[in-house]
């Protein structure tokens, strides 16, 4: 396994500058310019000090050719020294907005991820016991439904309906758990049970789906046949074969918690890495957004990497070799 890991590390160099070279040329073609809105403030019809322009663009490397630049902000992004916020939190360290918006993402994941992990997995092996019946076809539906709603949508409704019907918005300031729990959790909850509803569709669908594969298997029958109690059969040995493609879909799940904190924390007014991200880039702050873009294509490279790693654990037959 060792071998295989150290091959699986070396896979992520050329991945890691793979995308480091597509967010450094995106976010280089994109319209506006952060030099003129570092000095004016504005990217339309601003009039500025010529002088002053010059001299910011010569702060921030912009004069330079596009290689030096990529190769400095990628030095900078491997030493963890990515440089300061320009327009965002002027003078501040990009280091230091990703430590403080960092736990609240945190946070939002470990919450989605345990709600989505506790309902998904039960519905879908007892979707799969019960197969045909109302409980089948009643999670089946809420999972269709799941699927075909996007996140934004739902965020945007359930508040409306909250507003309208219990007059209750967002709280506007974030209250950390160990301060105001109350204030926290419903701050929390719904951002965390909009994102689990989305994973769980397709966790639901894919473990009902592996668990009616196995439970057709020759030794699943063999285990009844030799009178093991069925809650053996299901949860020791069909549960553990058929989590093999689960955790495949739990691996791209977790990515995309990643991805969904961005609508989230900004409908919610959630100060987190996904709202950092949405908003150094609408305020043209490139080292803010590029180092934290590269830090979820990182984070999303490890998962990959965990989830590969888990597959011997729950299989034995699978070598690394």
């Amino acid at each position: 396994m060792g071998k295989y890991i150290f091959r699986r590390l070396l896979l992520f160099i050329p991945t890691f500058l793979g995308a480091s070279v597509l967010i450094f040329l995106i976010l280089r073609v994109v319209p506006g310019d952060v030099a003129l809105v570092v000095v004016g403030g504005t990217e339309e019809g601003a009039i500025v000090d010529q002088r002053e322009y010059q001299r910011v663009r010569e702060m921030l490397g912009l004069n330079e050719r596009l290689p030096v630049q990529y190769l400095k902000w990628l030095k900078g992004v491997v030493t963890f020294e990515p440089g300061e916020s320009v327009t965002l939190s002027r003078g501040v360290k990009v280091l230091q907005l990703v430590r403080e918006r960092l736990p609240v993402t945190l946070q939002l994941g470990v919450y989605t991820l345990a709600i989505t992990f506790a309902f998904a997995i039960p519905v879908g092996v007892f979707a799969a016991i019960y197969r045909d019946s109302w409980f089948d076809y009643v999670f089946r539906s809420v999972a269709i439904i799941g699927l075909a709603m996007p996140n934004f949508f739902v965020a945007t409704m359930i508040i409306l309906f909250l507003v309208l019907q219990f007059q209750w918005s967002p709280p506007i300031f974030y209250k950390q758990l160990w301060d105001q729990p109350g204030s926290h959790l419903s701050q929390m909850i719904w951002p965390a049970l909009i994102l689990s509803w989305g994973s769980s569709s397709i966790l639901v669908r894919i473990t009902r789906s592996s668990m009616l594969e196995v439970l057709r298997q020759d030794y699943i029958r063999t285990a009844e046949a030799k009178g093991l109690p069925n809650r053996i059969v299901l949860w020791r040995h069909a549960l553990r074969n058929a989590m093999l493609p689960v955790m495949t879909i739990m691996g791209l799940q977790l990515a995309g918690v990643l991805n969904g904190s961005v609508i989230m924390e900004t409908i919610f007014g959630l100060p987190g890495m996904g709202k950092l991200v949405l908003d150094s880039i609408n305020i043209r702050d490139f080292a803010v957004t590029q180092f934290t873009v590269m830090l979820f294509v990182v984070v999303a490279l490890v998962i990959n990497l965990g989830v590969d790693l888990t597959y011997g654990m729950l299989d034995p037959r699978i070598r690394y070799d």
